[in-house]
């Protein structure tokens, strides 16, 4: 199968995988607890199979993903979803390297800086020759930065961009889709990066309460099987609209 990854790739082969189809798919991500059976960087792992594959699919080319800059002190199930600690106590470290303040830059500060990154991020990609850029927004709070950095790009922007998560687009045929270390996420990383997920470290017992996990519980409804499921659709549709605004900026 011909290469992807942007970062991988000769001159050569990106200017003839950019000549053909000039897409661009940006993954975004963090470090975040998702549960005792999932990997922490499940949402850029998760963002980034999904790019290599949209990319595989309907062309274009994927590009390195991005694990930092995000906030850390909001929206992050250390910080403000672990009232008692247990995620903390989980990970061997003090609840204090998520209170407000240790980052040294206030909330608002960080959700700026993360949006002054991304608008960088797209010129760059743009500098690179693409007409279209993809952003997955693999941790769901990342949308709203993306849809932010987007629209202040495009007072300039030369290339069409859209920022997705994924879930929010396959909703009408998989209710389902969306939420924290449960069934959906853990359904597609079984499918994306069996690698990163151990089901044996959940307590059998169903009595037992998972520690931050959010949804549908994921002992017994999780599979590869749905995950698959889930990967093709969303797949699918992205490439679809990717391409369709492709063709829009052709026809300019």
């Amino acid at each position: 199968m011909r290469r992807v990854r942007y970062e991988e790739m000769l001159p050569h082969e990106i200017v003839e995988a950019r000549t053909r189809v000039p897409i661009a798919y940006l993954s975004i991500g963090g470090l975040e607890w998702h549960g005792e059976h999932l990997a922490v960087g499940n949402d850029t792992l998760k963002a980034h199979a999904l790019a290599v594959r949209a990319a595989e699919q309907g062309g274009g080319l994927a590009f390195p993903p991005l694990y930092w800059g995000e906030n850390r002190e909001r929206a992050l199930m250390e910080a403000n979803h672990d009232p008692e600690g247990k995620i903390a106590e989980k990970m061997a470290l003090p609840r204090t390297n998520f209170a407000p303040g240790y980052m040294h830059k206030s909330a608002d500060d960080q959700d700026r800086f993360y949006i002054d990154l991304l608008v960088h991020v797209l010129r760059e990609v743009e500098s690179l020759g693409f007409m279209v850029i993809v952003i997955f927004a693999g941790h769901y709070p990342l949308l709203r930065h993306a849809r932010a950095a987007i629209e202040e790009y495009a007072i300039t922007g030369k290339a069409r961009a859209w920022a997705v998560s994924g879930y929010e687009i396959v909703r009408d045929v998989i209710p389902d889709a969306g939420d924290h270390a449960a069934k959906w996420e853990t359904s597609l990383l079984m499918a994306l990066r069996p690698d990163c997920v151990d089901m044996g470290r959940l307590p059998e017992d169903k009595g037992v309460p998972l520690i931050g996990v959010g949804g549908v519980d994921p002992r017994g409804t999780a599979s590869k099987e749905f995950g698959d499921f889930g990967v093709k659709t969303v797949i699918d549709r992205i490439v679809a609209k990717a391409h369709e605004m492709l063709k829009e900026m052709e026809g300019k």
